[in-house]
Formats: C-alpha cells, structure tokens, sequence
C-alpha cells in the first residue's frame, strides 16, 4: 500500500473527526432508525429513509477516514533535519514577483491542503516547484492563471 505523507495536526484532526463519528454520530443516527421504526409503516416512513440515508453516509465517512489514516505517513515537520530545504512541512515564506507581495504557505498532504489558511498541497504545482528549494532562490512556477515567479524568504519546520 502506498503511504501519504500527512503532518501531525492533519492526521488529528481526521482522528477528532473518526471519533465523532463513531462516538457522537453514530449513536445518534442508530437512535433516529429505532425512533423512525417505532412509527410503523418504513415503506412510506420518510424520517427512516432520512436516517437509513445519514447512517450510509456516516459508515462511508468512517471507512474513508480509516482508509486515509492507515495510510498515511505522520510527518512532524519539527523533527525534519532539512538543513534549510524546502521540505513536506515546511512552512515557507515567499515573495510573489507577479504581485510583490510576501505569501507564507506550509506544504501539507492533500487532505489538509485549505489555501485560505495558507496550506498548500504537496502536489501543487508550487509545492512540486518548491521542494528541495533553498532560502534565497527564485522559482518559476506555472499555475492556472500563468507563470508565477516565488522567491524563498524563509524556511521553519514548526
């Protein structure tokens, strides 16, 4: 099976979330299926259906989330010995020639990737061009809406 690389607080936050699910959601939906039974009729029982259709979507959750967590890779970017280099979670200050603007962004796996929290995809065109990258060099990177060119300000592994 092949391992995804996710950090620490991702892999968290899908456990939080699996936790919920099981402990919280579930119960809750298995009492919403015995309440909508004890009403009789379940052919024409639209508060069953509706119950039957949040269990199906909960258990499909669970099995994604446990499929997700099994494998993954948990990347703590505090202990990454990357002398400098852009690495998965790292968190990267850049200077945006197209709009000269600073940018900060960490590079985190897919499932964790939110760009308005300035968490970017490790495979993002930027983070793909980005990789390996050190303090002080400039990268080209072609995204959607054209070439955009970064310069490297900073590198934390926090």
């Amino acid at each position: 099976m092949m391992k995804v690389p996710m950090t620490v607080a991702g892999a968290e936050k899908l456990k939080q979330e699996l936790h919920r699910l099981k402990t919280v959601e579930r119960p809750r939906i298995i009492n919403a299926i015995a309440e909508a039974r004890a009403h009789g009729d379940l052919s024409e029982n639209a508060e069953y259906h509706a119950a039957k259709e949040q269990q199906s979507f909960a258990e499909g959750r669970i099995i994604e989330l446990e499929g997700k967590l099994s494998s993954a890779q948990v990347i703590d970017p505090c202990t990454v010995k990357a002398d400098g280099r852009v690495v998965f979670g790292a968190t990267l200050d850049l200077f945006d020639g197209n709009t000269g603007q600073e940018v900060t962004y960490q590079i985190v796996g897919d499932d964790e990737a939110d760009i308005n929290n300035g968490k970017i995809s490790i495979s993002s065109p930027i983070a793909r061009a980005l990789i390996g990258k050190e303090v002080g060099e400039e990268v080209d990177v072609q995204v959607p809406d054209g070439i955009h060119r970064y310069e490297i300000l900073g590198v934390r592994y926090i």
